[in-house]
C-alpha cells in the first residue's frame, strides 16, 4: 500500500509557478499533437481495451463446441495466436488473474486453462502442470462460478443437472413481473436469453477433454454446486425465496409443458435475432456474442446461416495482434467512447472549435446517434430513441454514460451544421431526461433497474446483473444537463440530491465505471459545481479534503482495484496517470489547494515520454466491481491532457 503524508514536495513540485504552467503547456502540446496522430482515417479515436483471458479463452471454447477450432488454415492461425497470448499471460504461481499485479483468479484460470487443452496443450507440460496445481490450491471447479461450469458442461466436464434453471418459460414474463428479463440488466439479459436456450437443451460435445486434475481431491462428487444457503427460519428473506424458485424449476423441468417450452424456446430464438447489430454482434459486447451464436447453434440454425455467419465475422472486430504477433480481443470495442473523451480533451487543451480533426470525429459522433428502440423502452414506452452506445455499431442499447459526455464533447465544437447537431442533442436530452430513475440517479442502460430477487438467483453469481443509479453516469450527466441550461429544473435538483445522499463517510464517491473512489469523487466535483453548488458547500469541503488526503507522496493519485474489496485500499494506490488527471480533474473545478493542484500537475509533466503520451499498464477501468476489470489504452492520454488543459485555462492558474 502506497504511503501517503505531506512532507517537502520532490525537485518537480519546486518549479516557479510561471515555469511550471510553461513546462504544463509544453507537455499539453507534445501530448494533443501524440493524441491528434492516433486519430482513424473516419475520424475516430479507439485505443486497445485490455482485460482478462476469459474473453479468449471463451472464443476457443465457442469454436471448440462448434466443431471450428480447425476448420482451415486461417483459423487454426488465430487459433494458436489466442492460444499463445493466454499462455503469455500467464502468471508466475501458474494461474492468471483479473487483472495486472492481481491474485490469481480461479474461475479465469479454470478457462484459460481448458481452452489451451482445447487447442492441443498437454496436462503434464510444466505450464499446464504449474495451472493445474494453482487452481486446485484454490479450491478447482467447485469454487468456480456458474458461467464457467457451464462452458465446462458444454465439453461433457461438469454436470448440467448441477447447474441453475434457467427455463426458456421466462420469455413469457411480463416487463414488470419479478422475474422477468427485463428485470435484468442489459448486459444481463443479452447474455440470459442464449443460456436459457442452451440450458433447455444441455447440449454436449465430447471431445476427450477430461479436467479431473483440476479437482483437489480426486473425487468428482466434490463437484457440487455453490448456491448461497439461506439461514434456517428466514424462508421469506431474498435468498431463501431465490433458491426455492430455483428448487421449484427443477421440479418443472422434470415434467415441463412440451407446448409452452416450445413457444419459449421459439419466442428466444426470435428475441436473440432480432437483436443482432449490424456489424453482426449482439450488444458489441463479446460474452452475448458467443452465447447467441452456441443458442442459435442448438436449435438447429447451421453454421452457413446468414445470422450465425454474421456473428462468427464480427469477432474479426474485437480482435486486434500484438507486436509478438499475439492475438487478443477487446470484449467490447469503445470507439464512440474514445472519440468523445478525445474530443473533450483536445477542446479543453486549446485545440480550434472549428479544427478539421474534430469536425471530423463529431460527423463520426453524429453518424453512430442510436435512433432505435431498444430494451430500455420496456420501462419507458413513451420516450422517443436518442443518445449514444459505447460501441460503433450498437443501436439498440444506447447508455447515459456515453450519451453525456458524446453530447458534451459535441457541444463543444463548431459544427458547420449546427441545426442537425442541436437536433441530435435534444433527442439525447429528450431521452435521458425519461431515462432518469425514480430516485433522481441514473444508472447506465435502463431505469429503475434494481431488484434485489435477480441478484440473489443462484445463476447470478457473477457481476453486477442489475444495473442501478450510479454516482458516476449521474454526475455526467448533470455536468452535460447543466451545461445546456437545466441546471435550475426539477429533475436536476433531484439528481444533485440524490448524488449528494450518495457520498461516503470519508467524503468520497464510489465509483462504478472507473476504479473508484478517485473515479468517483473525480467525476461527481465538476457536475455538483456546474449545477450550481459552491465550492464552499460541507459536502464539496468534504470531497475536495478527501482528494487532498490522498494525494501520494509523489504528487499523484492512485487507487488499488483492491479497494472494491477491500476498505484499506480505498484512494490508495501507485500514482497512475488517468487517477491523478481525474482528481486533478476535480480539484481544478473548485480551484482548491494549489500548492496540492501544482504537485499533480508537476507529477504528470515529469512522467511524460517523449512522445507525448504516458504509461499505465495498470486497470483503471470497471466492468463489474469485485469480477472484471479493464484498461482503456487511451485513458492514460486523454485524461491527462483533459486535467492539463482546464489547469491552463482555470483561473486559478492564471493567478500563478
Amino acid at each position: 500500500m502506497t504511503e501517503q503524508t505531506h512532507t517537502t514536495p520532490p525537485r518537480s513540485a519546486t518549479f516557479a509557478r510561471s515555469a511550471l504552467r510553461q513546462a504544463a503547456a509544453d507537455s499539453a502540446k507534445r501530448a494533443t499533437a501524440h493524441l491528434q496522430e492516433l486519430q482513424h482515417d473516419d475520424g475516430r479515436w479507439q485505443g486497445d481495451m485490455g482485460s482478462n483471458v476469459t474473453t479468449e479463452a471463451e472464443e476457443l471454447m465457442l469454436h471448440a463446441f462448434l466443431g471450428t477450432l480447425w476448420h482451415d488454415a486461417a483459423q487454426r492461425q488465430r487459433a494458436e495466436q489466442s492460444a499463445a497470448w493466454i499462455r503469455y499471460q500467464q502468471e508466475p504461481d501458474g494461474g492468471w488473474a483479473q487483472y495486472p499485479g492481481g491474485p490469481t483468479e480461479v474461475s479465469t484460470s479454470i478457462e484459460a486453462y481448458a481452452s489451451l487443452r482445447l487447442v492441443g496443450d498437454q496436462a503434464s507440460s510444466d505450464h499446464m502442470t504449474a495451472a493445474a496445481t494453482r487452481i486446485r490450491a484454490a479450491g478447482g471447479i467447485a469454487t468456480s462460478r456458474v458461467y464457467t461450469r457451464f462452458w465446462l458442461a458444454l465439453f461433457g466436464c461438469y454436470p448440467w443437472e448441477r447447474l441453475p434453471e434457467l427455463p426458456p418459460e421466462l420469455m413469457f414474463l411480463p416487463g414488470r413481473f419479478p422475474l422477468s428479463i427485463y428485470r435484468f440488466a442489459s448486459w444481463t439479459r443479452a447474455t440470459l436469453v442464449p443460456l436459457a436456450v442452451v440450458s433447455a437443451y444441455r447440449p454436449t460435445r465430447y471431445l476427450g477433454l477430461d479436467l479431473s486434475e483440476l479437482d483437489p481431491s480426486g473425487d468428482e462428487k466434490n463437484l457440487l454446486l455453490r448456491f448461497p444457503r439461506a439461514p434456517r427460519g428466514r424462508l421469506l428473506s431474498v435468498a431463501g425465496v431465490a433458491l426455492r424458485l430455483d428448487a421449484a424449476l427443477r421440479l418443472y423441468r422434470k415434467s415441463p409443458l412440451g407446448v409452452v417450452r416450445k413457444a419459449g424456446l421459439r419466442r428466444a430464438a426470435s428475441w436473440i435475432v432480432e437483436r443482432q447489430e449490424a456489424d453482426g454482434s449482439w450488444c458489441g459486447y463479446h460474452p452475448p456474442v458467443a452465447y447467441s451464436i452456441i443458442a442459435l447453434y442448438v436449435l438447429g440454425y447451421p453454421l452457413e446461416h446468414p445470422v450465425l455467419q454474421a456473428g462468427l465475422k464480427s469477432l474479426d472486430g474485437f480482435s486486434r495482434l500484438t507486436e509478438q504477433g499475439q492475438r487478443r480481443l477487446d470484449v467490447a470495442p469503445s470507439p464512440v467512447w474514445d472519440t468523445a473523451l478525445a474530443i473533450t480533451a483536445l477542446r479543453d487543451a486549446g485545440t480550434a472549435p472549428d479544427d478539421p480533426k474534430l469536425l471530423h470525429a463529431a460527423d463520426y459522433l453524429l453518424g453512430k446517434e442510436s435512433r432505435r428502440r431498444g430494451d430500455w423502452a420496456v420501462t419507458r414506452p413513451h420516450v422517443p430513441a436518442g443518445g449514444w452506445a459505447f460501441e460503433a455499431d450498437n443501436q439498440l442499447t444506447p447508455d447515459l454514460d456515453d450519451t453525456a459526455e458524446v453530447a458534451m464533447a459535441l457541444q463543444s465544437v463548431d459544427h458547420p451544421a449546427p441545426e442537425r447537431v442541436e437536433r441530435a442533442l435534444q433527442r439525447a436530452q429528450t431521452w435521458a431526461l425519461g431515462l432518469q430513475s425514480r430516485s433522481g440517479g441514473w444508472a447506465a442502460f435502463d431505469a429503475d433497474n434494481t431488484s434485489r430477487l435477480i441478484g440473489a438467483l443462484p445463476f447470478c453469481d457473477f457481476g453486477e446483473v442489475t444495473d442501478p443509479p450510479s454516482a458516476d453516469v449521474t454526475a455526467h450527466v448533470i455536468e452535460w444537463l447543466a451545461g445546456r441550461g437545466l441546471a435550475g429544473t426539477a429533475q436536476l435538483r433531484t439528481a444533485c440530491s440524490w448524488i449528494l445522499h450518495q457520498q461516503q463517510p470519508d467524503g468520497s464517491w464510489f465509483g462504478r465505471w472507473g476504479a473508484n473512489h478517485i473515479y468517483g469523487t473525480g467525476s461527481a466535483l465538476p457536475a455538483l459545481l456546474a449545477a450550481g453548488l459552491l465550492p464552499s458547500h460541507p459536502a464539496l469541503c468534504r470531497a475536495l479534503d478527501w482528494l487532498v488526503r490522498h494525494q501520494n507522496r509523489d504528487g499523484g493519485w492512485g487507487e488499488d482495484l483492491r479497494s472494491y474489496n477491500d476498505y484499506r485500499f480505498i484512494g490508495r494506490g501507485e500514482s497512475t496517470p488517468s487517477q491523478t488527471a481525474w482528481a486533478l480533474i476535480g480539484l481544478i473545478a473548485a480551484h482548491h489547494e494549489p500548492a496540492v493542484i501544482d504537485r499533480g500537475i508537476a507529477w504528470l509533466i515529469d512522467r511524460q515520454q517523449p512522445d507525448g503520451s504516458w504509461v499505465e499498464p495498470q486497470y483503471t477501468a470497471v466492468a463489474f466491481p469485485h469480477d472484471y476489470y479493464m484498461r482503456y489504452d487511451l485513458y492514460r492520454i486523454v485524461f491527462p491532457l483533459t486535467a492539463l488543459g482546464r489547469y491552463l485555462s482555470s483561473e486559478t492558474g492564471e493567478e500563478y
